[in-house]
């Protein structure tokens, strides 16, 4: 069996119920399913775990009987799941989950940067790839970003990559001057102030919810900036009856089904006569049937190079002490 095309590419066992047998190879390989909020609903029902990228990370290092663990999201969590359990074969459904963001910061241009900044502390997002990651100090993400940037002294020269939108958010919120490598997530770029404020014309008393890796005069709008996590719990506690959500359209699913009695509305794109189907592609590479054809053959596997990995492994456990 081969993943020349990233993924397993075998035909279906005719009548097959799709659900079941995953479980049953769950049972059967001692299996662990990992799917990110912003999975297709059918991923999110059939996962044991379900987060953003924080919550993923914190959930593999924790796992001790599971000899295999299935990432349902882009390639750079696979990765982090690797790094946190060596020990435990670590699957991808499609190799070609990658991410807008993690790609536009490749790894010899930014080391090019580091040594352009002499003495700064280089604090990486987690969206970045294992060979970024191993030229950083600590990696954060959008939930725990504004805690561990304030861990460092107000003098602390820092460097931020690779998201300019999420590093210029936190340079709002502390008056840091953090130098930030100009990157962005196609999917956060793309939506579109004017379309939330028509939004807000329809819908006056709807709260909305931002993600900081989108542009500054979107989180100027916002009732709540912050991760996947910090939107979905807000929505879940507030007393609103509306929301306008401006991140990947997957969260939705777990805000509906979580509070059924509220009313969540994507934000568009681009204008506010645009759909509201601002969509990670990337993430939608992951289906069902490749999620059971990894099960069945225990394919693709996500390995890394032990140097490497050493080197990327010791800022994610620095994240995770301080978060």
């Amino acid at each position: 069996m081969t993943v020349e095309k990233g993924y397993v590419d075998a035909p279906l066992p005719e009548g097959i119920d799709l659900v079941e047998e995953i479980r049953r190879l769950k049972k059967e390989k001692k299996a662990v399913v990992l799917a990110h909020y912003y999975q297709s609903p059918e991923i999110q029902d059939i996962a044991d775990h379900v987060g953003d990228s924080l919550a993923m990370a914190q959930y593999a290092a924790t796992l001790e009987d599971a000899r295999i663990v299935v990432v349902c999201g882009v390639h750079f969590m696979a990765e982090t799941a690797k790094l946190l359990c060596p020990d435990k074969k670590v699957l991808v459904p499609d190799l070609n989950a990658g991410c807008s963001l993690a790609d536009s910061c490749p790894p010899d241009r930014f080391e090019a940067f580091i040594k352009q900044h002499p003495g700064h502390t280089v604090v990486s997002y987690v969206n970045t790839s294992v060979a970024v990651k191993a030229l950083t100090d600590v990696v954060v993400t959008s939930g725990n970003a504004h805690k561990i940037i304030e861990a460092f002294p107000k003098d602390e020269k820092i460097i931020f990559g690779p998201d300019r939108n999420l590093g210029g958010y936190i340079n709002s919120l502390t008056g840091r001057e953090m130098v930030l490598w100009p990157g962005a997530c196609h999917v956060h770029q793309r939506f579109s102030a004017e379309g939330i404020a028509g939004l807000k014309q329809e819908h006056p008393q709807a709260r909305v919810l931002v993600h900081p890796e989108c542009p500054r005069p979107l989180t100027l709008m916002a009732d709540c900036v912050g991760s996947t996590a910090a939107l979905f719990n807000y929505a879940r506690t507030s007393d609103a009856g509306e929301f306008i959500v401006a991140t990947e359209s997957g969260i939705l699913h777990e805000m509906r089904r979580s509070c059924p009695d509220k009313v969540f509305i994507p934000a568009p794109p681009e204008g506010r006569d645009s759909c509201g189907c601002n969509d990670c592609a990337f993430m939608k590479l992951i289906t069902m049937e490749k999620l059971y054809n990894t099960l069945r053959h225990e394919l693709p596997e996500v390995t890394i190079d032990p140097a490497v990995a050493e080197r990327a492994r010791r800022p994610i456990e620095r994240m995770l002490a301080m978060s």
